[in-house]
């Protein structure tokens, strides 16, 4: 057998392979990276947390707090996650200025909306920490049901 029909059935074995694979699974094999996730987070930030946090990440002065490098959005993962699937409901000091405005919980979006979400603002806006997964909000999730 030449090169040339080589290369035509081994092509064709990985198309009906994948095909075989999607079909019985129902989804194809996917593999998330950083900025797969960012991508899919900045649709969710968009249509969900953008009308609070506005644009620029930067809140609305003494009501919706900002999502630059604060201590909420660059620290604890779990305190985060646990804010976006249960709602925050105190008032809060960042940088001086105190915000008010209770968030209602997002308990709606799922793991992967809320990892995507997250790490969009974990690395947007000035901000640098690490990416969040799905298997992590889902942990928080069992912890915290309501």
């Amino acid at each position: 057998m030449n090169i040339k029909l080589t290369g035509i059935f081994l092509a064709s074995f990985i198309l009906l392979f994948n095909a075989l694979y999607a079909q019985n699974n129902k989804q194809p094999i996917r593999q998330t990276t950083t900025g797969t996730s960012i991508a899919r987070g900045k649709v969710v930030y968009t249509n969900v947390c953008l009308p609070c946090h506005m644009a620029d990440a930067g809140g609305v002065q003494n009501m919706n707090p900002p999502l630059i490098k604060t201590t909420y959005v660059l620290g604890n993962k779990t305190t985060l996650i646990k804010i976006v699937l249960r709602g925050f409901n105190e008032d809060v000091e960042i940088n001086g200025q105190t915000y008010s405005n209770t968030m209602g919980a997002h308990d709606d979006l799922t793991d992967r909306q809320i990892a995507d979400v997250l790490t969009y603002v974990r690395h947007s806006f000035g901000n640098k920490a690490s990416t969040i997964k799905a298997t992590e909000v889902a942990k928080v999730r069992a912890i915290y049901k309501k």
